[in-house]
């Protein structure tokens, strides 16, 4: 499964990348950039949070 979601990734970013590229107006550029931002914080915040032991710490 992990290497499925590195791949799905790759190839998203690649298509994200590809679109970056292809808009000309910068405010459009930013709105992509803001998107990335959230979708890879959100992805950060779900990762820690599976990290994190459940429950108070004994």
């Amino acid at each position: 499964m992990q290497d499925e979601d590195i791949a799905l990734n790759s190839v998203l970013g690649l298509e994200l990348n590809r679109v970056f590229f292809a808009v000309r107006d910068t405010a459009n550029k930013q709105k992509i950039i803001e998107f990335a931002r959230e979708v890879l914080q959100s992805e950060r915040a779900e990762l820690v949070d599976s990290l994190l032991p459940e429950g108070p710490a004994s």
